[in-house]
């Protein structure tokens, strides 16, 4: 199982949070939601666990992850980098739905998550994707794919099944690029570490 991610560092993550919250913030959200996927990770039953980073890692990494820089260029190139590691089956997911649970991620995780299956496709609210599972790894599934239109989805997962390749669905989850987003994200699961992180911002006020 893979994270794609940025290290929470204010100015270069979650940019679109600010404002209205300060880019010091934008990062403490950021590395709730990072803290809670990785947390989500440990807990899905995978022979492997990388976290693909763009940065260094800090006090926040857990132990039991392998940690990996990510490639260069755009998105696109990017994920294609991070399947890019792997010789076999994996799920790539990012750090932006904290909402994220091993029962979520379990249908692509599964002993027979690749049996008649080729991907596994997790369709995010605002038409991109989260999560992204592959049988066979192969970067040129994802090189070239708009990652910043609207139907970004839409387009990944047609050229998944122009392919060839059979692909079945992971639910549907929000993921947080807005202040919109994190108000709905926590207010749906109250119990993780961002939403935790977002209410203690909320009490301290301006």
């Amino acid at each position: 199982m893979l994270i794609l991610a940025k290290e929470p560092v204010p100015g270069r993550v979650k940019t679109r949070l600010t404002p209205p919250y300060t880019p010091q913030e934008a990062a403490l959200l950021a590395q709730a939601m990072l803290t809670d996927s990785l947390e989500a990770m440990l807990a899905a039953p995978a022979e492997r666990r990388v976290l693909v980073l763009d940065g260094s890692p800090g006090t926040w990494l857990p132990p039991g992850i392998e940690v990996l820089p990510q490639g260069q260029g755009g998105l696109d190139e990017r994920l294609a980098a991070a399947f890019g590691l792997c010789t076999g089956p994996a799920v790539l997911i990012g750090m932006d739905t904290p909402q994220v649970t091993p029962a979520v991620l379990a249908p692509a995780l599964a002993e027979d998550a690749w049996q008649g299956c080729d991907a596994w496709f997790g369709p995010a609210l605002d038409g991109g994707f989260w999560a992204l599972g592959l049988a066979e790894p192969d970067p040129a599934l994802l090189r070239g794919v708009p990652m910043d239109v609207p139907d970004t989805g839409a387009r990944q997962r047609q050229r998944l099944t122009e392919a060839g390749l059979k692909v079945r669905d992971l639910p549907v989850l929000r993921d947080i690029d807005t202040a919109a987003d994190a108000q709905a994200v926590a207010a749906h699961a109250p119990h993780t570490r961002f939403a935790t992180a977002l209410a203690l911002l909320t009490q301290a006020g301006p």
